[in-house]
């Protein structure tokens, strides 16, 4: 009983922080803000921001390792009878008619976008998080295929998925940003990923199809 309090408080305490963090950044941007700007409003020690966050980075990206992951939990978790490719673009549209948060498609995501923007070091680790999108849908499409360590297929589809993703994304982002309303970006991103299912080749669309368990 007692350790799931602790557990509870630690994950209280690491949401009140990151929430704190976001608005900082937010309101006076990226640059301007120290970890002990963040500790003072947190009412907490600049050790105890560590503890839960290594870098600054990572206050504002708090919610990466989901992003992380994505595509390689869509893939993992797709139908009988459907391919990695095709479970990638049935999640999106899901996600893009839903005008989901989770894709961008909110209000305000353009004032998350434009601190981005303004911050080289959160342009690198974003960068670094789209290669690790890519390289743990490599390896799952490795596993679920059984493909050798040497074979290039999966590196090659893994590049291919991953630009389904991060093309929506992009287009999302760049729209939000010239402050459009969620529900217009989200039909014109459904014909979007129409015209990007029709540029796929078969062996991509085909590719890692789940059989029967």
């Amino acid at each position: 009983m007692a350790e799931g309090l602790r557990e509870r408080k630690k994950r209280e305490t690491r949401q009140r922080i990151s929430d704190i963090a976001t608005g900082l950044f937010l309101e006076h941007g990226f640059m301007t803000v120290t970890i002990a700007d963040v500790a003072e409003a947190a009412d907490v020690s600049v050790n105890t921001v560590y503890n839960y966050f290594p870098t600054k980075e990572d206050l504002f990206l708090d919610r990466s390792k989901g992003v992380v992951g994505r595509l390689s939990r869509w893939v993992r978790a797709r139908d009988v009878g459907e391919s990695a490719a095709a479970a990638v673009l049935r999640e999106l549209r899901d996600e893009v008619e839903a005008v989901s948060p989770r894709v961008g498609l909110m209000e305000g995501y353009e004032r998350f976008m434009r601190v981005i923007h303004d911050s080289p070091p959160l342009r690198s680790r974003l960068w670094s998080i789209q290669q690790e999108v890519q390289e743990n849908l490599e390896a799952t499409l490795r596993e679920e295929t059984g493909a050798a360590t040497d074979d290039p297929i999966p590196t090659l589809m893994a590049g291919q998925i991953n630009w389904v993703h991060h093309a929506v994304m992009g287009v999302i982002g760049r729209e939000m940003v010239a402050g459009r309303n969620p529900d217009e970006v989200s039909r014109e991103v459904l014909v979007l990923l129409d015209h990007i299912e029709e540029l796929l080749s078969e062996n991509v669309l085909n590719y890692a199809v789940r059989g029967e368990r």
